[in-house]
């Protein structure tokens, strides 16, 4: 049963390589001629694509900077087509092609949908309905040279909306979807200044890079090369000047519960008196394999974190081979500081690895009060000493106090991933490998420069009159200077409530109380949902990993990747097991299979219904490999989503391709009857007039099978008679294909390993 999970999921993998149309933002839709025939929308490339965004006081002001290729041996006369964003108000316009000003005439979202329903007629290719309904600029563009270039430049002014303080960017980034190859390059750069204080900045859509500046200054950029981006760019920040930002995006659908996302942001600089002092405890690994490089690197970060203690704080070293040798008996003030240099520079490697003594002498030197912060490193198995990893684990349970932040760094692959994740997790911790080929003296210190200024302790949240349930992170961590902490979950009905937050500093109890934070009782932000689930899927993967599979944890697993078409060990099914997928019925024997899958890799000995992994599950490049990668998905910023070219993502909806009909997960064959509308009928332009929204689902391709409020629409198909009762006209198959061509397999274990580094990093 293993081998064929495994076989289902390299299923999946093989796809990762596949060639996915190019967008970027402005569109160049080709102009025939008389006497030529129709020019597929598909006809050029995109060379790159640049962004350049200045923000001052809610003033976006937005540079474009692209190059089309036109590469056919035909001259090309087109119309270039910018969608606005939703809600944009443009006060400034300029357009420049090759250096010249060109005339545009911007477009109210009706006569752009008549203009994008019209091509969509003449073409056959439904991409472009997933703009209807907005506002767009338009230009005329000719000529384009065969094999040449033309370099297009757009510049407009908006006033981005406030509410309580937080302010929303987008930028359509998901519009080009007609270049024939991937885009060289593509990248977003946004700067932003304000009168108030800047405290959160998130993107709930792409990976970006967030640097302050001294004066206040936000920069924030996204770049990547040969890249496909398939969603608009969507940039939140907010600003206050209190001393503490909380802010809410929400969405909510129908009568299912709604999700949050609250962004949690302190002042970036601090008084002295408001930082919480702690107490940092640094367990270092010189057993004989950290001979060299290790060592060295690991006594350099040492130095840095004795640099950069704060004010109060109390510091210890412990240094672990067969023995313990710890720098002092307790906690040291400050003023030991140059005496703790010393004694670093007078560790080396040598002996075995007593992981358990060098565990118990720091929980017996750590207090009670205030935060207690025990960064622990190793790069082997217990060797000295007690060695079982069980009695590890219950030693540090039973004598770690409350207070206590265990973060657990694993060198190399030679390490205990479910000993290291378990002690750090279970104790407001996490586990950090740092790979052969990566800097240990770099992860160590810049992760400590994270942490290092500590401003609200035992963080809890109330709130109020709104009914929230399945928050992550769980359990909360603390907050820090300069860092922002996402919370996101689920609450029953929307309103208005009051959010209290509540905590301590320097051990005195702190409550701030945030007034009308509205929940939405409808519509919002589409990306949360999906998010909220990335971050469960990690969670309850780490549980099964940690303490052994249970029924009910992959019935939850498999119902979320269905439900929004994330990469999970469990998810191949969406492609191999497609019909399953898309029943109740099926995916509870889904969750059967996969359960009697996960029995025979079990040994007892940890607990629960299910038995833990063996112990070989636990070392190696492959369970470190898997630990960074739950990691990432329960700390995720932005949503996992399938790289399969047969599993999309479009807005709170996954669709899975299925005898070449999109099909939203949503979807019961067993207990749905689809309404059949062929592609490009009456019925079919009047339902994308009533649902403007549907254009980008129809967009996916010529067949596309979707729920919308209960009911099912399998719309492209043919040959069938309407819900008007009028026959259905039999329409040529577009020319658009639904799927790319796979690229040539590689070596299946090569690309699983590219796949969780690729995903989840």
């Amino acid at each position: 049963m293993r081998k064929q999970t495994l076989r289902t999921l390299l299923a999946v993998l093989i796809f990762l390589s596949l060639t996915m149309p190019a967008l970027a933002d402005g569109i160049i839709i080709p102009r025939p001629r008389p006497d030529e025939p129709v020019i597929p929308l598909r006809s050029l490339a995109i060379k790159y694509h640049r962004v350049t965004v200045t923000i001052k006081d809610q003033v976006a002001t937005t540079h474009v900077d692209q190059v089309f290729i036109n590469e056919s041996a035909h001259e090309i006369e087109g119309e270039y087509i910018f969608p606005l964003p939703e809600g944009a108000s443009i006060s400034q316009f300029a357009m420049w092609v090759d250096g010249q000003r060109l005339e545009a005439e911007v477009l109210e979202a009706n006569k752009a949908r008549q203009i994008y329903e019209d091509i969509v007629r003449q073409q056959r290719d439904p991409a472009l309905l997933e703009y209807a309904g907005r506002n767009a600029f338009r230009a005329r563009i000719y000529p384009i040279p065969a094999r040449g270039e033309k370099r297009v430049e757009l510049e407009y002014t908006e006033v981005l909306p406030q509410d309580h303080g937080l302010i929303r960017y987008i930028y359509p980034l998901n519009t080009e979807k007609f270049s024939t190859r991937p885009l060289e390059q593509v990248s977003v750069a946004v700067r932003i200044t304000s009168r108030q204080a800047i405290k959160a900045v998130y993107s709930p859509s792409h990976e970006v890079e967030v640097a302050r500046g001294e004066d206040g200054t936000v920069r924030a950029g996204y770049e990547e090369a040969n890249v496909t981006p398939d969603k608009d760019f969507v940039l939140y920040y907010t600003v206050s000047e209190e001393d503490l930002g909380v802010n809410l995006l929400s969405y909510k659908e129908g009568q299912e519960d709604g999700f949050f996302l609250l962004l949690l942001a302190p002042q970036a600089k601090l008084e002295r008196q408001e930082v919480v002092a702690k107490d940092v405890l640094l367990v270092l690994d010189t057993s004989g394999s950290m001979r060299g490089t290790k060592l060295a690197q690991a006594k350099e970060a040492a130095r840095y974190i004795l640099d950069n203690l704060n004010e109060g704080d109390r510091f210890n070293i412990i240094a672990f081979g067969t023995q313990v040798n710890a720098f002092e008996r307790g906690l040291q003030p400050l003023t030991k500081v140059n005496m703790a240099h010393s004694f670093i520079n007078s560790l080396s490697a040598t002996g075995g690895t007593n992981i358990y003594q060098a565990l118990e002498e720091a929980l017996g030197q750590a207090q009670a009060g205030r935060p207690q912060v025990l960064l622990f490193l190793t790069d082997g198995l217990p060797t000295e000493g007690e060695v079982r990893m069980e009695k590890i684990i219950e030693m540090v349970n039973d004598r770690a106090k409350e207070n206590l932040r265990l973060f657990a760094f694993g060198v190399g692959y030679d390490v205990n991933t479910t000993l290291l994740d378990t002690v750090s997790q279970g104790h407001h911790g996490t586990g950090i490998y740092v790979r052969p080929d990566e800097d240990l003296e770099h992860a160590l210190s810049s992760f400590y420069e994270k942490i290092s200024t500590p401003v609200l302790a035992d963080v809890s949240i109330d709130f109020g009159s709104v009914h929230v349930l399945d928050t992550y992170p769980y359990p909360l961590p603390d907050l820090f200077a300069g860092n922002q902490l996402l919370i996101v979950g689920r609450y029953r009905q929307g309103g208005t409530a009051t959010v209290t937050l509540r905590g301590t500093v320097n051990g005195k109890p702190m409550s701030y109380a945030f007034e009308d934070i509205r929940f939405r009782e409808k519509g919002g932000e589409e990306l949360i949902p999906r998010l909220w689930a990335t971050r469960k899927i990690g969670y309850l993967l780490t549980q099964i990993r940690l303490h052994g599979a249970e029924r009910e944890l992959i019935d939850e697993i498999v119902e979320l990747s269905v439900r929004y078409g994330i990469v999970t060990p469990y998810t191949s099914f969406l492609v191999d097991e497609t019909e399953d997928a898309l029943s109740t019925e099926g995916r509870r024997g889904i969750a059967e299979r996969e359960l009697e899958a996960a029995r025979p890799a079990a040994a007892p000995g940890m607990g629960g219904s299910g038995a833990a992994p063996a112990p070989t599950a636990a070392t190696g490049k492959g369970a470190v490999e898997k630990s960074v990668a739950q990691d990432s998905m329960r700390q995720a910023e932005v949503p996992v989503e399938s790289a399969s070219a047969q599993v999309r993502a479009v807005g709170d909806k996954t669709f899975v391709l299925r005898d070449e009909v999109w099909t939203d997960t949503l979807y019961d064959a067993g207990k749905m009857k689809a309404e059949r509308v062929a592609f490009g009928s009456e019925r079919y332009f009047e339902l994308v007039r009533a649902h403007p929204e549907w254009g980008r689902y129809l967009a996916l391709g010529a067949q596309v099978l979707l729920v919308w409020e209960g009911k099912a629409y399998h719309i492209g198909a043919s040959g069938e008679s309407t819900a008007q009762g009028e026959p259905t006209p039999t329409v040529p198959k577009p020319t658009v294909t639904a799927t790319p061509t796979p690229a040539p397999r590689q070596d299946p274990w090569q690309r699983v390993m590219e796949w969780w580094k690729g995903i989840f990093r």
